[in-house]
């Protein structure tokens, strides 16, 4: 009904990652013999050269892993605020604003993300994983329309720093489609992580130690700190040298015999399970896909989810998350009770566990600022092990580390400003996060791990496909490109946190009639494009028990692909 491409089966394994080259570079380490760990971090490592301009080698990648036994892991991924960091100083010094620059620096956490994952579950070393970044860093790749349309769009903000323009700007221009990019400084640098892991001995783990020292300990991070304070930032050797991912445990609710996984209130991912089960709740089984009822409703409990996340979460070491309340049957109960079938609420719902203030944002014509950051990789191997992971970070408001082809992480865009919110700024706490990688455990023995780039609209293109697979019954492929909507009616993750109340965006595939029905239930429709990017761009594996086949689905919003075999 919708797809432009089949669902891609295979008896062994499955990949689908956001740019293609990400996606071989997984199903060779799988064919190499490889585990989904192996082959994931391969592809998440790769993201972070092929898409340079929304995901950075030195960002943020959380990570999910599901072992054949049926055990659940995150690794956060995601770094925190320098211990030297003023808490005050935005509010201080900034006008209340986290501006671009070196100031708004965590600590980069993807690398040792990869390596932790490796370490704990793969079976492959660094440079066995690393090899494809290091390739396509060094020896170049395609540009593709997206990338050429992003780095024109920020053409100031790269022309800003040298060190940036030098990369994004060759020639003083932004890059033209089909013509090759590479990234020499980045390779050298992968490489001299390569290079220290081969010189250790002790085996393969004494080799991942190395690398990860060379990253935060030795030349890379002395390098890093000290270009980052000679520019005003806060980051100390202090800060790298003690760095470790924290391992989080997994929130899992249960959904008509399947299991829904998401990560922790450090990220947005629990707001996922509580739309899902908002829905569930209030009965949606009569409702034609995507109808003016069915989107309608998708589109308030959707609300009434990201409001609780703007009044609660955060990084539950320095924040109080009621997750349990939040997914309780009393408040989901309480929430949609609230919600009215005919009729949008006109703003933000109210908090109801005594917590937050409702947001008084702006009513504007456009549509919302949208950061076209973060990549996401799924893979499942032949064992039944599966690896879910988001890898993040854009590369046109910070400043790259001249000589190292990298921008240490500049996620703390997320945080608000003020020490105050749930979410705000403090040394050594953790931004609140968008990405945030999932995966449903089928009722029959199955497993789906999913996932999108698309900042606040991430977990609304991830129900909008779940449902499609699991309620209306559509092949992977097909629930992937079908079309879309995304609510704005709460305040955005990024800075200045925009706030556009009744603002609904709609795919130009959803029917008029039902936009405007929709419009007539007091929602604000704005159209997009038949198919956009701005939808997100969900990619998914989904092992059959029952067929034998893995199955695997990629979204053509972006330049994403699936592999099987």
């Amino acid at each position: 009904m919708y797809a432009t491409r089949p669902t891609l089966s295979g008896p062994r394994h499955g990949v689908s990652a956001g740019h293609y080259l990400a996606s071989t570079a997984a199903i060779a380490v799988l064919e190499a013999g490889g585990n989904a760990i192996d082959a994931g971090c391969a592809a998440g490592m790769a993201l972070g050269v092929l898409l340079p301009d929304l995901v950075n080698v030195a960002g943020v990648a959380p990570i999910m892993i599901r072992l054949a036994d049926g055990t659940v892991e995150t690794i956060a991924g995601l770094g925190h605020w320098p211990r030297s960091l003023p808490p005050d100083i935005f509010m201080r010094e900034h006008g209340g604003k986290i501006p671009n620059g070196v100031r708004r620096t965590v600590v980069p956490a993807a690398p040792d993300a990869w390596i932790t994952a490796l370490e704990r579950h793969g079976t492959m070393g660094f440079g066995d994983v690393a090899q494809y970044a290091i390739r396509y860093a060094g020896e170049g790749y395609a540009v593709y329309p997206l990338l050429a349309e992003t780095v024109a769009a920020h053409r100031d903000e790269y022309a800003r720093w040298p060190s940036n323009a030098a990369i994004f700007l060759p020639g003083g221009e932004p890059p033209v489609v089909g013509t090759r990019f590479v990234q020499s400084d980045l390779a050298r640098t992968l490489t001299y992580m390569v290079d220290e892991e081969k010189r250790a001995t002790g085996g393969r783990l004494a080799g991942l130690a190395a690398a990860h020292a060379a990253f935060y300990r030795g030349d890379i991070a002395r390098e890093i700190t000290r270009f980052i304070q000679a520019e005003g930032g806060f980051l100390s050797m202090e800060d790298m040298a003690g760095f470790r991912s924290r391992l989080e445990p997994a929130v899992a609710r249960r959904w008509r015999g399947h299991t829904l996984l998401t990560c922790g209130p450090w990220c947005q991912g629990p707001a996922l399970a509580q739309a899902l089960l908002l829905m569930e709740r209030a009965g949606f089984d009569g409702m034609a896909h995507n109808s003016a009822d069915y989107l309608h409703l998708l589109t308030e409990c959707v609300k009434a989810a990201m409001a609780d996340r703007e009044y609660h979460f955060g990084d539950p070491l320095f924040t109080t998350v009621p997750l349990d309340a939040l997914l309780s049957p009393e408040h989901l109960d309480a929430r949609l009770r609230r919600i009215d079938p005919d009729r949008a609420h006109p703003s933000m719902y109210e908090p109801l566990l005594g917590m937050g203030t409702p947001a008084d944002g702006p009513v504007r014509a456009d549509l919302p600022k949208v950061e076209a950051d973060t990549s996401y990789v799924a893979v499942v191997d032949r064992w039944g092990n599966a690896f879910s992971a988001t890898p993040s970070d854009g590369s046109w408001n910070s400043p790259v580390v001249p000589g190292l082809g990298l921008i240490p992480s500049n996620r703390g865009s997320q945080s608000r400003p003020d020490p105050a919110h749930p979410s705000g700024v403090a040394p050594g706490k953790r931004p609140r996060l968008t990405p945030n990688p999932a995966m449903v455990a089928t009722e029959d023995g199955g497993v789906m791990p999913f996932g999108t780039p698309g900042g606040d609209v991430q977990i609304q293109a991830m129900l909008q496909v779940m449902l499609n697979v699991f309620h209306f019954g559509m092949e992977l492929q097909e629930a992937i490109e079908a079309p879309r909507i995304a609510s704005y009616a709460f305040p955005s993750s990024f800075a200045p946190f925009d706030y556009f109340p009744g603002r609904v965006a709609a795919e130009g595939r959803i029917p008029q009639s039902v936009r405007d029905d929709l419009a007539a239930r007091g929602h604000e429709v704005k159209a997009w494009d038949d198919v956009t990017w701005l939808a997100g761009c969900v990619e998914a594996v989904l092992s059959d028990p029952k067929a034998g086949l893995v199955r695997a689905g990629a979204d053509p919003r972006r330049p994403a692909y699936a592999i099987a075999g």
